[in-house]
């Protein structure tokens, strides 16, 4: 009796734990309409060519993608004056060849940066959808590298203006919490990979339970973005069972869009120009 006892109690725990994991995993219930967030493949940074003049993140790059019919993937960052600029790096060595972070300059001085060299300078969040122009879907990619999310608080300003269609995702949890809170009708996303492969992460217990999902009980995800090479964990997959659309995040050209892993229902990918 006794060993029935236990055995009903441990039956029972196990019930509440298994629960309670699924409770602080699931993704939002009632999620807008998401038919658009999966019917286009995405354009990393736009449709970019880094060697031969269309910088990442520019004007060109973005209307290329439009006119080819791919959604938008783009970066938002605060410059000093708070407006939002559209940059991927938390430092503008690599692009612009300038010391310091694109928060250090006003957006006129960021306005003035070339990048890599060409004709084209670092815009703002305005003009990039003045571009896209409702053509096509924008996913706007929030980094918080400044841990701040005034950058939610005037690139939502801008977006509350444009009448295309957007989506917001972030890796930080603190601008999906901003969504959730300031702007719930906006569908957010939650962009993933397996910490614990990399080397930067692996072994930080706080990346061990973000790369779980257990965040998701504060900031509840409409879709999950995902590393596209990385091994799905089962949280992950539990959010998807769940009704969370997944979206897979590098693929390497155009010709990948069609064999993009299996379970993922979009693919962002970057435009590798042809081997002539």
């Amino acid at each position: 009796m006794k060993k029935n006892k236990l055995g009903k109690i441990l039956l029972i725990t196990f019930g509440v734990l298994i629960a309670l994991y699924l409770f602080l995993i699931c993704p939002r219930l009632n999620s807008p309409d998401m038919t658009t967030l999966t019917s286009y493949s995405y354009a990393h940074r736009g449709y970019f060519d880094n060697e031969n003049g269309v910088p990442e993140n520019s004007l060109a790059s973005f209307r290329l993608a439009a006119e080819k019919g791919y959604g938008v993937e783009l970066d938002v960052q605060p410059s000093s004056d708070g407006v939002a600029m559209v940059f991927h790096d938390k430092d503008l060595e690599r692009m612009c060849g300038v010391k310091g972070a694109p928060w250090d300059y006003t957006a006129a001085e960021l306005q003035e940066m070339k990048l890599l060299g060409t004709d084209e300078t670092i815009p703002t969040l305005e003009e990039a959808l003045a571009v896209i122009n409702g053509k096509v879907p924008v996913l706007v990619e929030y980094k918080l590298d400044k841990v701040d999310t005034e950058i939610c608080v005037i690139a939502q300003a801008v977006l509350d203006d444009y009448e295309g269609e957007y989506f917001m995702q972030a890796f930080h949890p603190l601008a999906l919490m901003w969504y959730k809170k300031n702007a719930p009708d906006v569908v957010r996303g939650q962009l993933m990979q397996d910490y614990m492969t990399k080397e930067d992460y692996a072994g930080k217990p706080l990346y061990f339970f973000l790369g779980h999902m257990v965040a998701d009980v504060v900031t509840r995800p409409d879709f999950i973005s995902f590393r596209h090479d990385d091994k799905v964990n089962i949280s992950v997959r539990l959010c998807d069972l769940l009704g969370a659309p997944m979206l897979c995040w590098t693929m390497q050209g155009e010709d990948m869009i069609s064999s993009a892993p299996s379970g993922f229902d979009a693919v962002i990918f970057n435009h590798v120009p042809s081997v002539e």
